[in-house]
């Protein structure tokens, strides 16, 4: 098998780890729970049982290892600056040491534990090798559950002076004022644009209580009902016009949309394109907005780049 390094995606609900090699493909991929609100000791005792498992037998030892995860990461010292409730005790946690010290003899020496955020990773893996591959610049968005995007320029992630560059959920955008954003406050994109904040909005405008969830409200909106369409359209523009913006600021080479919501199909890619078109300067009209093409794996591929090649 050659030389490998430790891929990891820890993310609030699944931790999944997969061995790489240097092409950062995924050669063997191991997946857990994650016992987010267990705290950090628990976490790092899942990522390391997943390495065991991997490397169970084969006499080989990691060359690195790359971790993208939720949460605000300060990719120099590899520890967490911030996070959401959903994982206890993350704030501060010394991620890279407390991994590195419980791999122990699985490391090669002076193997490195680089970490990202999981949305950076992303953007890692489908600049390296997915749609945004070849790409001076790009910014990729993951619409799922929540909203993160990843910037890269002049071929290097930006990560900011708080650690926070990309977090593009957190752009005021209109139509988003009624509803509450994940941080407290009112009107942000993930408010609208994630798809739990398309089910929030479906339901503020009065829309069917049994219907539980963004695909319900996709579902509907196949079905012609007229509030569903109008949530899922509105929630689109929204993620349209924040792309508009963020184009603006960036003017990037690629942009890449890709997650959960996406996946609605063109329902969803239409008002989101037109809401772009609508208010993207005549310069940016042309800049491609591409899905993504590695699905879950491009997290992992990120991370696998990261345990390669020192952020």
């Amino acid at each position: 098998m050659g030389e490998v390094v430790l891929a990891v995606d820890i993310g609030g609900t699944k931790t999944a780890a997969a061995l790489a090699d240097r092409d950062d493909a995924l050669l063997r991929t191991e997946v857990a729970a994650t016992p987010a609100a267990q705290g950090p000791v628990a976490v790092v005792a899942t990522v390391v049982a997943l390495a065991g498992r991997l490397l169970a037998g084969s006499g080989l030892r990691l060359s690195g290892v790359g971790i993208g995860t939720a949460g605000v990461v300060d990719a120099g010292t590899g520890t967490i600056v911030s996070a959401t409730d959903t994982f206890a005790d993350w704030p501060g946690t010394p991620l890279a040491a407390l991994v590195r010290s419980g791999l122990g003899a699985h490391l090669l020496p002076d193997a490195p534990v680089a970490v990202q955020n999981d949305v950076d990773a992303h953007a890692a893996g489908e600049h390296r090798h997915g749609a945004a591959a070849g790409a001076a610049s790009a910014l990729v968005v993951a619409v799922g559950t929540g909203v993160g995007a990843g910037v890269v320029l002049d071929g290097r992630a930006v990560r900011g002076a708080h650690h926070v560059a990309g977090e593009i959920a957190h752009l005021p955008v209109p139509g988003a004022a009624h509803l509450r954003c994940p941080c407290g406050r009112f009107g942000h994109l993930e408010a609208i644009g994630s798809g739990i904040g398309m089910h929030r909005h479906f339901r503020s405008l009065g829309g069917d209580p049994g219907i539980t969830d963004a695909r319900g409200v996709a579902l509907a909106a196949a079905a012609a009902d007229p509030i569903a369409r109008r949530a899922l359209d509105e929630s689109a523009a929204a993620v349209g016009r924040a792309l508009a913006g963020a184009a603006t600021l960036l003017d990037p080479e690629r942009i890449v949309v890709t997650g959960g919501v996406p996946n609605i199909g063109e329902s969803w890619w239409l008002p989101m394109r037109a809401a772009f078109h609508a208010e993207a300067i005549d310069a940016l009209q042309n800049t491609p907005i591409l899905p993504g093409t590695l699905g879950d794996d491009a997290p992992l591929r990120g991370a696998a780049a990261s345990a390669w090649r020192r952020p």
